[in-house]
């Protein structure tokens, strides 16, 4: 992580740049040590008021906080603060999306079986590739009673599961959810 600062209406202390670069330096846990990330940190003191601006810029990402007190110290961890908060959402979301993901082809084979000299055989007579489509659980009903299948193959909206919803010999509609 490349880390520069700039200074404004004063003269900074050692201390004081050692103490923002090894604070903002706990952040690379949030980004990885594989991404090429810059952060400008903009240090400012107008009368009273002790000014902190931090841009962090990352392969795709571009984060900012702001936050002024009347301690530098104090500025600096609250700047802080915020940049982890929104790291951690973004991580947080990352992670969501790719739970998610793209919904998973599943594949369908129609298997009848055959008279042979030996006894009964199973044979693949059909095969199809098929994508679940998400959606709840009554609409799936609603489709599998308007169709001929006896079962249909759905990605539940609710919990981004593939659930299967068949026809049971009395009419009634069974759920088969496998659960994580």
């Amino acid at each position: 992580m490349n880390i520069s600062f700039a200074f404004k209406n004063f003269e900074p202390s050692d201390h004081l740049k050692e103490y923002a670069a090894s604070r903002f330096e706990k952040m690379a846990k949030f980004i990885g040590d594989t991404v090429e990330t810059e952060l400008q940190i903009n240090l400012s003191v107008e009368k009273f008021r002790h000014k902190a601006e931090v841009v962090l810029t990352a392969d795709t990402m571009h984060i900012s906080a702001y936050e002024e007190s009347e301690d530098m110290y104090s500025t600096i961890d609250q700047v802080l603060d915020k940049l982890e908060a929104q790291l951690k959402r973004m991580r947080e979301r990352h992670k969501e999306r790719r739970r998610a993901g793209t919904p998973r082809a599943a594949r369908m084979d129609v298997i009848s079986f055959t008279e042979e000299p030996g006894g009964r055989a199973p044979t693949i007579k059909e095969s199809d590739n098929f994508e679940p489509k998400p959606m709840s659980v009554e609409e799936a009903s609603m489709q599998l009673e308007s169709r001929k299948f006896e079962f249909l193959v759905f990605r539940n909206a609710e919990t981004s599961r593939v659930n299967v919803i068949y026809r049971t010999k009395n009419g009634d509609f069974g759920l088969i959810d496998p659960g994580n």
